[in-house]
């Protein structure tokens, strides 16, 4: 037997990500399966593309999930607080909401309401330290999905003094597989499809997330839902403090990060090419007419901005090589 893994919230689409990486892990064994409205449904009746995986998804309580070694909150932001403080201390425990990854109790307040369940260990393994931190922790928050994207292109520039804190600006699209499985009216194919829309403008809540994991001291976030099922792309501009190469930075910051790619001069990210994969493709320039840094950063929200980044966190905390049981490609067409 291997590390025994259970997924709360597998009936999302987060949950199906996570489901079909656990599957294929050579360390892992997926040994439960819980949801709400939909327990007691086949997982395959749910997610089709795990046909063959035999495991009927069961109601989501600590009972279910406390003989598990390693335990996925994939649930609403807000639902994985009191789950996770009644299962066993033995259990470690990835949250993909957003329930512990605030320091700041009137940041959760403004931007998410209801109590504060304190801080865990914050699940971005290439920030400086992160990975020790991570490996060391038997709790931790992963990202959100525009939150991964925008900290890799923004945190190095800010911490190398490549640019100023303040003044941050960025503009991202994301498919609509962010904004979760419930149906919603204006995500049906025929409002999406051939549109633009963005929402949420001036106070989203992945804002003090990114404040808090770049430096960053005043941040301007404009999200924009696009017709696509997965993927972001996010625009960075910042204000240059001298002539530093942000490109350079960008390098030299993840020489070592197995999951992001700085490509080649003149190559721009796009989010196909990140599909499938747990990798941020990421490219920089400095604007010739207004002398602010750019920097593009596309991933898959399912991968590294859900799924894919809670399995790396996993692994390192049970010593396992990072890249286990994840692709740094991704799938095309």
């Amino acid at each position: 037997m291997g590390i025994r893994v259970a997924v709360a919230g597998a009936s999302g689409y987060a949950g199906g990500e996570l489901l079909r990486l656990v599957a294929g892990h050579p360390e892992f064994d997926l040994v439960a399966a819980t949801a709400h409205a939909q327990a007691g449904q086949p997982v395959a009746a749910v997610h089709p593309q795990l046909a063959g995986l035999d495991l009927v998804l069961g109601a989501t309580d600590p009972t279910a999930l406390g003989d598990a070694d390693l335990v996925f909150l994939a649930l609403p932001h807000g639902g994985s607080a009191a789950l996770a403080a009644a299962l066993p201390e033995s259990v470690k425990v990835v949250d993909l909401g957003a329930d512990h990854r605030l320091c700041d109790a009137d940041a959760w307040a403004r931007y998410y309401g209801g109590p504060y369940a304190g801080v865990w260990t914050y699940g971005l393994p290439e920030l400086p330290g992160q990975r020790a931190a991570i490996t060391a922790a038997s709790r931790v928050a992963s990202t959100g999905c525009y939150a991964v994207a925008t900290i890799l292109a923004l945190a190095p520039l800010i911490a190398a003094g490549a640019v100023l804190p303040t003044d941050v600006v960025v503009v991202a699209a994301s498919g609509t597989s962010g904004a979760g499985r419930a149906a919603k009216a204006h995500l049906l194919g025929s409002e999406v499809m051939g549109d633009l829309s963005p929402y949420k403008v001036g106070a989203h809540q992945h804002v003090p997330e990114i404040k808090q994991a770049t430096g960053a001291t005043s941040l301007s976030f404009t999200p924009v839902l696009a017709p696509m099922p997965r993927g972001i792309l996010a625009t960075v501009t910042a204000v240059p403090t001298g002539d530093a190469d942000p490109r350079e930075v960008l390098t030299a910051a993840y020489a070592d990060a197995p999951f992001v790619h700085v490509l080649p001069e003149g190559a721009w990210p796009h989010t196909a090419a990140t599909a499938g994969a747990n990798s941020c493709h990421l490219q920089a320039t400095v604007d010739v007419d207004s002398g602010r840094v750019i920097v593009v950063s596309a991933i898959d929200n399912l991968g590294k901005g859900a799924a894919g980044q809670a399995v790396q966190n996993a692994n390192l905390m049970f010593g396992l090589p990072e890249t286990a049981g994840l692709s740094t490609f991704g799938v095309a067409p």
